[in-house]
């Protein structure tokens, strides 16, 4: 019997495989930008033998300055919108583009927990960014998800899925949506 950790391996491999080869179809290169989930969107997609072709940069920027001094998100938006937020997430995907020769970029901030949570901003809430070099920034696809769970490792992994997912081809069609809350057993 497969332990929980050895289950969230097999999904993260798997999905990391069918992005890699999606993107690789395409002709495309990915790139991703980190806070919260601190490098294991890379790690999953560089786990892959031959994933240099498709993978571009991963940048793990967890603090504040980082976000500022390799993405180029502006002082404004993290002072008016605070770190974990749709603007961020937004600024975090842009600076990916600009900062890589990737075509497509997600970008991920949130509260893994098990502290740091707020009222408005609780332990769980990852925010995403998906970006397209050439598309309208005004139609990039961001969205905040509510992961009903305050476990650390459980938040990251499925901030990591809900990510690598995000990178795949077919979500090319995605604009900005609506706050989502999901399960995260």
């Amino acid at each position: 019997m497969q332990s929980v950790e050895e289950a969230r391996l097999a999904a993260r491999d798997e999905l990391a495989a069918a992005v890699l080869a999606g993107n690789r179809s395409a002709g495309r290169r990915v790139a991703v930008a980190e806070s919260c989930t601190g490098g294991m969107v890379s790690a999953a997609l560089t786990d892959i033998a031959g994933s240099s072709d498709v993978f571009s940069a991963g940048f793990v920027t967890y603090s504040r300055q980082a976000k500022q001094a390799q993405l180029d998100v502006s002082s404004e938006i993290l002072e008016t919108f605070g770190e974990v937020s749709l603007a961020t997430a937004w600024a975090m995907a842009a600076g990916v583009l600009a900062n890589s020769d990737a075509d497509v970029a997600v970008a991920i901030t949130g509260i893994a927990g098990p502290g740091g949570g707020s009222e408005k901003k609780p332990v769980g809430l990852v925010v995403f960014a998906r970006a397209l070099r050439g598309q309208d920034p005004d139609d990039y696809f961001t969205q905040r998800v509510q992961f009903e769970s305050t476990d650390r490792a459980t938040i990251r992994h499925h901030a990591t899925l809900f990510a690598l997912d995000l990178l795949q081809p077919d979500n090319d069609g995605l604009r900005p949506s609506e706050d989502i809350a999901l399960p995260a057993p």
